[in-house]
């Protein structure tokens, strides 16, 4: 499975609350999909490097251009936590695991200060729910004045928002997100799909 194989960006600007885009390497779907399973259960923890590198591929560019009064040395990647029972029952984070990854590929800093309360597991849940019932997220140490948070899969948004929320009431100034995979509704026909510039 090669990084070339899911590059197929997508870029939504603004991104969900609180986010000024957020950017996935690849549509929920085929290999990209196949990418996130054998990473988050099928514990191959090797496919992170590999989710690393297609979303740096496909972000590179804006995430080098991230700063805060000029200094994109304020700018850090930030994992997306996990709900603590399933990082129990998994032994990883897999946000976590693409975050360290992509932290050297893009040598960026790598900032572990989001944690998550244990709720309803987000699987199965309907869009609705998941937006009417987000997870429970704090800010806890050093927080970036610009974090680019970092998950596996975005569907909703409601798990991103809450982490912004955290980052930007606990001081941060900016809050991008990236991805594996968009697993949202699909663009009407209409609609340009939107890509990476």
């Amino acid at each position: 499975m090669s990084a070339l194989e899911i590059a197929r960006p997508i870029l939504i600007e603004p991104g969900p609350a609180g986010i000024a885009w957020a950017a996935a390497a690849a549509p929920f779907e085929g290999t990209a999909r196949d990418l996130v399973h054998a990473l988050k259960f099928g514990r191959r923890l090797s496919a992170a490097r590999v989710a690393a590198v297609a979303i740096a591929r496909v972000t590179a560019p804006r995430l080098r251009d991230l700063t805060v009064n000029a200094s994109p040395r304020q700018a850090a990647l930030v994992p997306v936590p996990a709900d603590p029972l399933r990082w129990r029952w998994r032994g990883f984070d897999p946000a976590e695991e693409v975050a360290l990854a992509l932290a050297r590929e893009l040598k960026m800093p790598l900032r572990r200060c989001l944690r998550r309360r244990a709720g309803p597991r987000q699987v199965g849940r309907s869009r609705a729910a998941r937006r009417g019932s987000p997870p429970v997220v704090n800010a806890r140490g050093n927080v970036p004045a610009c974090g680019v948070l970092v998950d596996d899969v975005w569907t909703t948004g409601a798990t991103l928002m809450a982490s912004a929320m955290a980052l930007r009431t606990a001081g941060a100034r900016q809050v991008a997100a990236v991805a594996i995979a968009h697993a949202g509704r699909p663009l009407p026909h209409s609609a340009p799909r939107p890509t990476i510039p």
